[in-house]
């Protein structure tokens, strides 16, 4: 029973990277939430919000740091991708990762983006 039980837990050892989650190339970013896969997927990062480049409430200094930090991580770059939903604009709405590391999250711990309540129940570490 015991060589029954190792060899399942060695087998689910090594199965795990199977399903690791899909991965996509990010060919730039629009603003800081808000980039365009090599294939062109639309792209709204989920749980944050940055400053917006137009309109009423543009903020364009902060928006354009928050936008060129975001490219410079993750544009022409592959990334992990976890996808929740789409939103009303047709956008996938997702998390994206690089070599571990949630951009979402890095995002806000530099002060570049503020955490969005919509979707946040779907980000473990925006609660």
């Amino acid at each position: 029973m015991k060589a029954h039980a190792l060899f399942l837990l060695l087998f689910l050892g090594l199965a795990a990277p199977a399903i690791a989650e899909p991965t996509i190339i990010i060919r730039n970013c629009y603003d800081g939430d808000t980039c365009t896969s090599s294939t062109g997927e639309k792209i709204r990062l989920a749980c944050i919000d940055t400053p917006e480049l137009r309109g009423s409430r543009a903020n364009p200094i902060q928006a354009k740091a928050a936008r060129d930090y975001l490219n410079g991580l993750v544009a022409g770059e592959k990334v992990s991708i976890r996808r929740i939903t789409k939103d009303r604009y047709g956008r996938t709405v997702a998390e994206i990762s690089q070599d571990g590391m949630n951009i979402q999250q890095r995002l806000v711990e530099k002060g570049l983006a503020r955490v969005y309540k919509r979707y946040a129940d779907q980000c473990p570490w925006s609660r």
